[in-house]
Protein backbone atom coordinates (compact mmCIF):
# COMPACT_ATOMS: atom_id res chain seq x y z
CA UNK A 1 0.00 0.00 0.00
CA UNK A 2 1.37 3.41 -0.93
CA UNK A 3 1.70 6.33 1.45
CA UNK A 4 -1.02 8.12 -0.52
CA UNK A 5 -3.39 5.19 -0.05
CA UNK A 6 -2.69 5.07 3.67
CA UNK A 7 -3.22 8.80 4.04
CA UNK A 8 -6.48 8.54 2.11
CA UNK A 9 -7.64 5.78 4.42
CA UNK A 10 -6.58 7.85 7.45
CA UNK A 11 -8.63 10.76 6.11
CA UNK A 12 -11.70 8.52 5.74
CA UNK A 13 -11.22 7.27 9.29
CA UNK A 14 -10.85 10.85 10.52
CA UNK A 15 -14.21 11.74 8.98
CA UNK A 16 -15.77 8.76 10.76
CA UNK A 17 -14.10 9.84 14.01
CA UNK A 18 -15.50 13.36 13.66
CA UNK A 19 -19.01 11.97 13.13
CA UNK A 20 -18.60 9.66 16.12
CA UNK A 21 -17.46 12.55 18.31
CA UNK A 22 -20.49 14.58 17.22
CA UNK A 23 -22.73 11.64 18.18
CA UNK A 24 -20.91 11.37 21.50
CA UNK A 25 -21.54 15.02 22.25
CA UNK A 26 -25.25 14.72 21.38
CA UNK A 27 -25.66 11.63 23.54
CA UNK A 28 -23.79 13.18 26.45
CA UNK A 29 -25.93 16.32 26.22
CA UNK A 30 -29.11 14.23 26.21
CA UNK A 31 -28.01 12.14 29.19
CA UNK A 32 -27.64 8.90 27.19
CA UNK A 33 -24.72 7.61 29.23
CA UNK A 34 -24.67 4.11 27.73
CA UNK A 35 -24.71 5.47 24.19
CA UNK A 36 -22.02 8.00 25.04
CA UNK A 37 -19.80 5.25 26.41
CA UNK A 38 -20.33 3.22 23.24
CA UNK A 39 -19.42 6.25 21.13
CA UNK A 40 -16.36 6.93 23.25
CA UNK A 41 -15.21 3.34 22.78
CA UNK A 42 -15.77 3.61 19.02
CA UNK A 43 -13.83 6.90 18.94
CA UNK A 44 -10.89 5.29 20.72
CA UNK A 45 -10.83 2.43 18.21
CA UNK A 46 -11.00 4.81 15.27
CA UNK A 47 -8.13 6.84 16.74
CA UNK A 48 -6.03 3.65 16.93
CA UNK A 49 -6.84 2.84 13.31
CA UNK A 50 -5.88 6.36 12.24
CA UNK A 51 -2.59 6.06 14.09
CA UNK A 52 -1.88 2.74 12.34
CA UNK A 53 -2.63 4.22 8.91
CA UNK A 54 -0.36 7.20 9.56
CA UNK A 55 2.40 4.80 10.60
CA UNK A 56 1.85 2.79 7.39
CA UNK A 57 2.11 6.01 5.40
CA UNK A 58 5.37 6.90 7.12
CA UNK A 59 6.78 3.44 6.48
CA UNK A 60 5.73 3.54 2.84
CA UNK A 61 7.17 7.04 2.41
CA UNK A 62 10.46 5.95 3.95
CA UNK A 63 10.51 2.97 1.56
CA UNK A 64 9.82 5.27 -1.37
CA UNK A 65 6.44 3.81 -2.37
Amino acid sequence: MSSTDSLGRAHELLERLQATLADLERRADSGDTEGAIDDLTAAAELAKEIEAEVQRARTAADAGT
